[in-house]
């Protein structure tokens, strides 16, 4: 079960609970136990007043008078002593009788066929109920106050050690390898074995990146030393004055494979170091010299297929240009979302327009169904199974998109095909 509240939070609503039934099965209790001794009291008084109002000498001469307050009625009675209507009906013993807007107590005895019926206000006794209630509820109002104050202080007492665990496993200095075990620091409690599971989890962490570095310096130099000597034979080879023309054609698209593989090569290098470079160290361009390169490079093996390809870069602002992004990361997105348009699109157009802060790609293919969406832009998860390809190139935009701080984001494109946006300011939902 998922709780949005602070742990810290449900501390202090786990001490109101615990102190609204408690104080709150205390205070029902007192309001009961009140009410009835009081109503015993109450009725044993009224039995003694009219035991006394009993003994009487004769009963055309009444010699005994009620007490102030209280009412007095008998059977065959007159005038202020005659039985009323409301009180023939009761029983003998004790009750509580309404009239209008007034309560009474009632005492009733019946002797020698004849019903005594004695009635005393209880007005006094309801003001002493609600002097009761009143008190009870401000007791009870106090006790959660102080349950409140009480249950924070607990709170950060106790989420005091966890919040700086949490601060210690989040700062980055965690992950080096010489970073000190965070165990020692707490005690041998459940927050300690905590500390020790991170340590754990952390020295696991460190190895793997360890691991990863030495994996990505032997990629860096076991793969660009053939990459290069393939784009060497490839320069050598389109010098030879005695191929055809198909011949040549065959040694450039090795050419362009090479230029994308060594780009491909050096934008993991940079994701899997999980470092940034710097902008003064790595190569920066501007967003329209990038797309200049690129549609210059990817207008023919679009056009080769039979697809139109427009370019628009009419809608971005003069200072646009000014602004310069990293090189690699920006070319490999953009020529990741031509590649996928060219994959994916079998006639129609595919187009690439410049706007303020970004660029979209747009095409005329199969698009991406509804319920794929959300899953595009993960690893090995490919659109729709026509094309080619391992569905990785999303993935690896969207990762630079993270790095960047950009976002990229699937619209509905109206050709039913696919619509990607790249904001390179950061402002936009969808990365």
């Amino acid at each position: 079960m998922e709780y949005k509240q602070s742990l810290a939070r449900r501390i202090v609503i786990a001490f109101l609970l615990l102190t609204l039934l408690v104080a709150g099965s205390f205070a029902m209790g007192i309001i009961g136990t009140v009410h009835l001794v009081e109503e015993r009291l109450i009725s044993t008084e009224l039995g003694r007043d009219l035991d006394r109002l009993l003994k009487m000498d004769s009963m055309e001469e009444w010699r005994h008078r009620p007490e102030p307050g209280q009412l007095f009625y008998f059977s065959d009675g007159k005038d202020d002593f005659a039985l009323t209507d409301d009180l023939r009906n009761l029983t003998p013993g004790f009750h509580e009788v309404f009239r209008d807007e007034l309560s009474y107590h009632a005492m009733v005895r019946e002797v020698s066929g004849r019903l005594y019926v004695l009635l005393q206000d209880q007005s006094d006794f309801e003001a002493r109920e609600q002097v009761l209630f009143a008190v009870v509820q401000i007791g009870l109002g106090l006790s959660l106050l102080l349950a409140a104050l009480l249950g924070w202080l607990l709170a950060r007492r106790v989420m005091a050690p966890v919040a700086r665990l949490a601060r210690q496993v989040r700062h980055r200095d965690q992950l080096l390898t010489l970073a000190p075990p965070l165990a020692p620091d707490y005690a041998a409690d459940e927050v300690g074995q905590l500390a020790a599971a991170f340590d754990d989890t952390l020295g696991q962490l460190r190895e793997a990146l360890t691991r990863e570095r030495l994996f990505t310096s032997d990629v860096s130099h076991e793969l660009r030393t053939p990459l290069m000597v393939l784009a060497s034979s490839c320069e050598l080879l389109l010098e030879n004055p005695q191929l055809d023309t198909r011949a040549r054609a065959q040694v450039q698209r090795m050419a362009r494979a090479c230029d994308e593989m060594r780009g491909l090569v050096h934008t993991f290098l940079l994701l899997a170091r999980a470092q940034s470079e710097g902008d003064d160290q790595a190569a920066q361009a501007s967003l329209l010299e990038v797309a200049d390169d690129l549609a210059a490079q990817w207008r023919q093996p679009i056009e080769d297929k039979g697809l139109r390809f427009d370019y628009r870069s009419d809608e971005l602002p003069a200072d646009e240009a000014g602004r310069r992004y990293n090189l690699t990361f920006l070319h490999t997105v953009m020529s990741n979302l031509l590649r996928n348009a060219l994959h994916y699109t079998e006639k129609g157009w595919i187009s690439l327009s410049l706007e303020p802060h970004g660029f979209v790609v747009e095409d005329s293919g199969v698009g991406i169904p509804e319920e794929q969406r959300e899953r595009v832009f993960q690893p090995f998860v490919r659109g729709t199974d026509r094309g080619e390809g391992l569905g990785l190139g999303l993935s690896l935009v969207r990762r630079i998109c993270v790095s960047q701080g950009w976002t990229v984001e699937l619209l509905t494109a109206e050709s039913g095909g696919c619509r990607f946006r790249v904001r390179l300011d950061g402002e936009a939902v969808g990365c």
